[in-house]
């Protein structure tokens, strides 16, 4: 037990001290992911009922085929953090089933191909491991959107959407699904809210302009999940290698105790002994 709690102690330092990096680099991108996402959505309003107008953008036209994209880590020791998702995806994935829709899934990390194929393995589309690298990297996002993007110019699904931990503290990971294509229109009540909206003019078109931004923006959307799911990953298991610390300290006690009284106890017989074996003589 004391082996273990050192164990679990060093684990605790090593997932504290790559935390710090990893929630410095979650909130760096949200600003511009999401500033990107409203830029894009209030231009695609402006073409989404033209006949030119991005499938990325549009859709197939059908609701029938939905792609779930769950993103959990290659490893464990982290609690309740790749079973959330989990429990998320499973929840999406059996209220799809049940209206009828056709469901395919691709697990990021293996924690999730894990979890899901105990139920859907005949659902599971393939999975993308993340290598157990060091850092999340922009490239690692483009591989996982580029997959993405094959299957959905092969036309195997019409709906994607990503279920992954959104990072809100050390104590806190919030399971999230986000769709990401088509692209989700901006709510009629924002663009009316602030009163009269500026006109623009775009050079090139907004078709062309679109048609060059909608996949950077899948892959920047599916980065910025990465590295959200990263930093709720190094929290949860720092909170969690914590408790397995304060645990394994508890239990040491718990037996030092037992043993300590156990010995007195052996020691108490032996004088027993030794005295009544004098008294004997």
């Amino acid at each position: 037990m004391k082996s273990t709690r050192k164990i679990t102690s060093a684990m605790k330092m090593v997932a504290a001290s790559k935390l710090r990096r990893a929630q410095a680099a979650a909130e760096a991108s949200r600003p511009y992911a999401e500033r990107m996402a409203s830029m894009l959505g209030r231009l695609a309003a402006n073409v989404a009922g033209t006949p030119g107008a991005p499938r990325l953008l549009v859709g197939t036209g059908k609701d029938q085929v939905h792609l779930i994209i769950a993103m959990t880590a290659d490893r464990g020791l982290a609690g309740a953090f790749n079973s959330g998702v989990g429990r998320q995806a499973r929840t999406l994935v059996r209220s799809l089933l049940a209206e009828g829709k056709t469901v395919k899934i691709l697990a990021v990390g293996r924690k999730g191909r894990d979890y899901l194929k105990r139920e859907f393995a005949g659902n599971l589309g393939g999975d993308l491991p993340l290598g157990g690298r060091k850092r999340i990297e922009f490239a690692q996002a483009k591989e996982v959107a580029d997959r993405v993007l094959e299957m959905f110019e092969k036309g195997e699904f019409d709906v994607a959407t990503i279920v992954y931990n959104r990072f809100k503290s050390v104590i806190s990971q919030i399971p999230t699904e986000v769709q990401i294509i088509p692209l989700p229109m901006p709510e009629a009540a924002e663009d009316t809210a602030s009163g009269p909206c500026a006109v623009y003019e775009f050079e090139p078109d907004e078709e062309t302009i679109l048609l060059r931004l909608l996949p950077q923006n899948l892959a920047i959307q599916i980065y910025r999940a990465m590295l959200e799911s990263n930093a709720g990953f190094y929290g949860a298991q720092m909170t969690s290698m914590d408790n397995a610390t304060r645990n394994a300290g508890d239990m040491i006690n718990r037996l030092t105790q037992n043993y300590n009284r156990t010995r007195q106890a052996n020691i108490t017989r032996e004088l027993i002994e030794i005295i009544s074996g004098a008294e004997a003589l």
